[in-house]
């Protein structure tokens, strides 16, 4: 008996079919590269974009940043690494500010390998990470044959709450005018051409490349047969317009109407494609659309001759960030017209992450927007021969693959094309959800229309699938799904209950829907069958069940034209006539005979619940990438699960969840005094493993979060504890003080290990300076006094005492509080004044640790410690810039640098009663400790511990900038460990709102848990608001409680004694 594989040549088994269809392997790619288009076997582009950079004969090494595996982008580079010779050197990288100046480092200094051999470095980013890489590109070596960068860039980034996935460019908006001029930046949207673009990368010889493709739908179907780049592309082009021309493509691409007068302008992505085919459907209604497809160099005349002379009005689309923000499409659209004759009005259209979100997921939103720019009447393209089928499944359900044998059957047949789209939602479902679409068409389809916006998920959906799949009984019961199936469509469900079942188990409101929109609803029992015919659960069972759902859909599909002979001939494209002792024709015969038509009882007005009472049905959102390697692995967004239950956790906490990073050198100074002799407190050496940015570049505050390795050191902490951070000076600050104060940095100098301490030490200058001194902290007035005695030149002697001195006071405050003068600067100012080194040393003093709340519990995280901080720097009222020192120099930290800590007690700590509910206020940065606080209630949850209610409120200027680890506290509710969250963003509303706000509309609630439950109070924050918190709690205790103002401040009071209501704050 022949043993069953299906169409993907893997076994049909729950394990090895998580998701459909798998990555291709390695040796079918390498067909692939030597293939012509009829024997090109039907795979992903952004996989052949994969294969094409990672040859060892394109690339000399691959960079693959964090963010793109974590969009499906770049995992098979690395397992090909592991496996194959041909393919390059893979090093993994995490983005973070300044994070292309290792590519930047490697291009301008080499290696002698690539001396021989020549350093063309290819990285994998993601337009957020392009972002933080762009200002490192300033220092780029210039681009030749044999040195030169390519960044393969798939347009995918997270948006929303649930980090749905987007192809909005926003994230690079303010990136493009900084980019040198020698990066050219190619864009693709249909597979061909992004296979094309990323082949054409490798033969630009005279420039840098960016290569942004859509990766968010486009790369990522199956069923294109795609064709090698023409041959006619030499192998080192170094003119990108004979580049281009040869490839068969142009800078610019014009569609619609010769003669219009209106033209839209964007840059290629799934918009563009989906504009291109409006226009081309609206060929005499005076609109065209003009598609870059190369952005970088700018090329104004060949703009200019491509647009019709009759056009009088351009609109520009634009990503950007917000309504606020200019977009350079724009700019450099607006510049090569202006002046230009004829001329045209010209208008910018801002294109926010929300509206391109709008637009990829809700119908015809796209379309009308279009309309509603231009004033024109405009026909919706029509394709009378596309069916689009909609699939929903789990991932670890056998019949998770049938989307892949359904998109195969079809392909098989000549003269149609079948495209499948698979995306997941890891938030909405414990164990995920998957959502398959299949368009099938005649091959004479002009256009390709994305397929995420010819089929929508739309949340208010009125139908748009021809047949809709249901292979999991429980989604009908949690998600909303008939609402995707078209009026007069078929609904097939793959389940377990009877007719009369199925009808009691249908959530309310959905049986109006079936009969509003004569919804034909047949089910079978695929896996009871499967089970009776194939035996115990297995391979042979799960490729029985696939093949009696796939009948069963061929059967609705065909109509009378299904029959037992056809369908037996269809089957047998893919499965042997027996499998594992089971005939196909007994399979067809079961199939036939068990597909039952469902009659839905009509739908019952007065038994109808308020909406209150109705159960909530959630809506299906992308959100996760799903990649299979060699061995039937899946990974999911960078992560290779243990389960699908992972996936969300990953998502969320991708640090928490990250592989292993392997550490060099050895740990050394554990629990050692000697490392810093002048801390009295224990201290440790710990290792920076993540530095993160977490507000925009654009914006004025850089929060950022740290995480440090602390494997071997014997550290541990308790949650609420603070870590003091022993930092350091900047190098070029005490270099240049140095060097003014005339003092050679590598001079040995002998000074007492701590102000009280008898014993000394030895070390250099700049050690001592960078290390130990606080040079630019702020000088006491005894520093004034004790410096007037160097002082050589009267003025400076008599200036300095008077300072010093009772009278100098409100001297001495202006220049400490105003000027923020500090110890170099008073040095300056009176520069006569000169002690020496060691006596210099001994007046200013140490460093002291700065502590910062530790944002991670240890039960979670294990061998962890993780920081939020937020970057001190001002301008003193002589323009000086001026920076917080230790905040300067954690911000500066690079990923595997030491680090010397300690810890301090806290009096953040959480009740030993789990049960006890806690109400937590956090400002800014302050709600460090709460993220300890959540993760630790989330793992006694977890561990099946009872927790109590959680209240977290949440107070920044701007959601879309500062909602500090925004995606895992909505994690954290969707999980039930925060009951409720009360979230402040000052700056959003036209009318301020802060946290005492928020906590006014909970008043009742929160003394009762105060008052009557024994809850705990934490804020932690600046002190501002501290006053209107208190008087928030006294008047909620009056108003709730009977209270008078005096008792119930006096009842606040009490519960600091107890430790209930507790203040950190700064």
């Amino acid at each position: 008996m022949a043993s069953v594989t299906s169409g993907w040549s893997t076994p049909l088994s729950s394990t090895s079919t998580l998701s459909s269809p798998p990555s291709p392997r390695p040796n079918k790619l390498a067909d692939v590269s030597k293939a012509n288009s009829s024997s090109n076997p039907p795979t992903q582009a952004s996989n052949l974009i994969e294969f094409i950079a990672s040859r060892s004969s394109a690339s000399s090494s691959i960079y693959v940043y964090d963010v793109a595996e974590q969009v499906g982008f770049g995992t098979l580079t690395k397992e090909w690494a592991k496996a194959h010779r041909d393919t390059a050197t893979v090093v993994d990288l995490q983005t973070r500010a300044g994070a292309g100046l290792t590519l930047v480092g490697r291009l301008s200094q080499g290696t002698s390998h690539d001396a021989a051999k020549g350093t063309v470095l290819t990285a994998y980013t993601t337009p957020s990470g392009l972002a933080l890489m762009a200002p490192s590109f300033a220092h780029l070596p210039p681009a030749s044959p044999t040195s030169r960068l390519i960044i393969q860039t798939p347009m995918v980034t997270p948006v929303g709450d649930t980090l749905t996935l987007s192809p909005t460019l926003a994230p690079i908006a303010s990136a493009w005018s900084i980019l040198p001029d020698d990066i050219t930046v190619l864009l693709s949207s249909t597979p061909q051409q992004s296979v094309d673009f990323a082949a054409l990368s490798y033969k630009l010889t005279a420039s840098h490349v960016i290569h942004l493709f859509d990766h968010h739908s486009a790369s990522r179907e199956t069923g294109h047969v795609i064709a090698p780049l023409s041959k006619q592309v030499g192998d080192a082009v170094p003119n990108i317009h004979d580049a281009v021309r040869q490839a068969g493509y142009s800078f610019f691409e014009y569609h619609g109407d010769a003669t219009a007068k209106i033209v839209i302008v964007l840059l290629n992505g799934p918009l563009a494609l989906t504009l291109k085919t409006i226009a081309n459907s609206n060929q005499e209604t005076g609109v065209g659309v003009v598609i870059v497809n190369v952005f970088r160099p700018w090329d104004e005349a060949t703009l200019q001759a491509v647009i019709p002379s009759s056009v009088t009005t351009v609109h520009v689309l634009d990503d950007v960030p917000n309504a606020v923000t200019q977009g350079s499409l724009y700019v450099d659209v607006f510049g090569a017209l202006w002046n230009a004759a004829p001329k045209r009005t010209i208008h910018p259209h801002r294109i926010t992450p929300s509206l391109t979100r709008k637009f990829t997921t809700e119908g015809n939103a796209f379309f009308d927007f279009i309309q509603e720019i231009v004033h024109v009447n405009l026909q919706a393209p029509k394709s009378p021969n596309l069916k689009k089928l909609l699939l929903f499944s789990t991932p670890q359900s056998p019949l998770s693959a049938l989307s892949g044998f359904l998109e195969e059957l079809f392909s098989a047949k000549s003269g149609i094309t079948s495209r499948l789209l698979i995306d997941h939602d890891v938030f909405s479902k414990p164990g995920g959800i998957t959502a398959s679409r299949l368009l099938i068409s005649r091959n004479d389809a002009k256009d390709l229309v994305p397929i995420p916006i010819a089929l929508p998920l739309d949340p208010n959906s009125t139908g748009h699938a021809d047949f809709l799949g249901i292979l999991d009984q429980q989604l009908l019961k949690s998600h909303s799904l008939l609402k995707h199936a078209k009026a007069g469509s078929i609904v097939l469900v793959a389940t377990s209950w009877t007719a009369a079942e199925f009808a009691s188990n249908l959530p309310e409101g959905l049986s109006s829907l079936i009969h509003e929109r004569q919804l034909n609803i047949f089910t079978i029992d695929a896996s009871g069958i499967s089970a009776s015919l194939a035996g115990a659960q297995g391979p042979v069972q799960d490729a029985v069940q696939n093949l009696l759902v796939e009948i069963a859909f061929l059967k609705l599909y065909l109509g009378p034209s299904a029959t037992d002979d056809n369908l037996l001939h269809l089957a047998r494209q893919h499965f042997a006539d027996d499998i594992q002792g089971v005939g196909l024709e007994k399979i067809i015969t079961h199939a036939s005979t068990s597909l039952e038509c469902v009659d839905i009882p009509p739908f019952d007005e007065s038994a109808v619940a308020s909406p209150d009472e109705r159960p909530s049905l959630k809506e299906f959102e992308c959100n996760a990438i799903a990649v299979e390697v060699i061995g039937g692995k899946t990974i999911v967004n960078g992560a290779r699960l243990g389960s699908w239950h992972d996936a969300a956790k990953h998502l969320l906490f991708p640090a928490v969840y990250a592989p292993t990073q392997e550490q060099s050198g050895e740990f050394d100074a554990l629990r050692n005094p000697a490392l810093r002799p002048e801390v009295p407190e224990t201290t440790f050496l710990v290792t920076c493993t993540v530095n993160k940015r977490l507000t925009p570049m654009e914006y004025d505050r850089n929060v950022f979060h740290l995480e440090f390795d602390t494997s071997n050191t014997g550290l541990t902490y308790a949650i609420g504890e603070a870590l003091g951070i022993h930092g350091w000076n900047d190098d070029e600050e005490v270099l240049d003080f140095c060097a003014w104060y005339g003092v050679d940095p590598s001079r040995l100098v002998t000074i007492p290990v701590g102000p009280e301490d008898s014993r000394m030490h030895t070390r250099t200058v700049f050690q001592v300076l960078q290390q130990q001194i606080d040079l630019f902290g702020r000088p006491p007035k005894s520093f004034y006094t004790d410096l007037a005695e160097y002082a050589k030149v009267d003025v400076d002697c008599y200036a300095l005492r008077f300072i010093g001195s009772p009278e100098g006071s409100s001297t001495f405050k202006k220049l400490s509080e105003k000027d923020t003068v500090n110890f170099a600067d008073v040095l300056k100012k009176y520069g006569s004044a000169r002690p020496g080194i060691e006596r210099l040393c001994e007046m200013i003093g140490d460093i002291k640790p700065r502590h910062y709340s530790i944002a991670s519990a240890q039960s979670v995280v294990g061998d962890r410690v993780d920081l939020l901080v937020v970057t001190v720097d001002w301008v003193t009222p002589t323009g000086s810039p001026r920076y917080g020192q230790c905040t300067r120099y954690l911000a500066g930290l690079k990923v595997g640098q030491k680090v010397t800590v300690s810890i301090k007690p806290s009096v953040m700590k959480l009740p030993s009663d789990s049960k006890r509910p806690l109400i937590m206020a956090g400002l800014g940065t302050g709600a460090a400790p709460f993220r300890a606080f959540l993760q630790h209630r989330a793992w006694l949850a977890q561990q099946g511990q009872e927790v109590g209610p959680v209240y977290y409120y949440f107070g920044s200027r701007y959601q879309g900038s500062e909602y500090l680890y925004g995606e895992e506290i909505e994690a954290f509710i969707l999980d039930g460990i925060i009951t409720r969250a009360g979230l402040a963003f000052s700056r959003d509303g036209p009318k301020k709102v802060y946290i005492q706000h928020k906590m006014l509309e909970d008043s009742e609630a929160l003394v009762d848990m105060l008052h009557d439950n024994n809850g705990v109070f934490y804020l932690c924050g600046p002190t501002w608001p501290v006053p209107d918190v208190h008087e928030a709690l006294v008047n909620a205790l009056v108003k709730f409680k009977g209270s008078d103002p005096i008792k119930a401040g006096e009842y606040l009071e009490n519960l600091k004694e107890e430790e209930r209501y507790v203040l950190e704050v700064y």
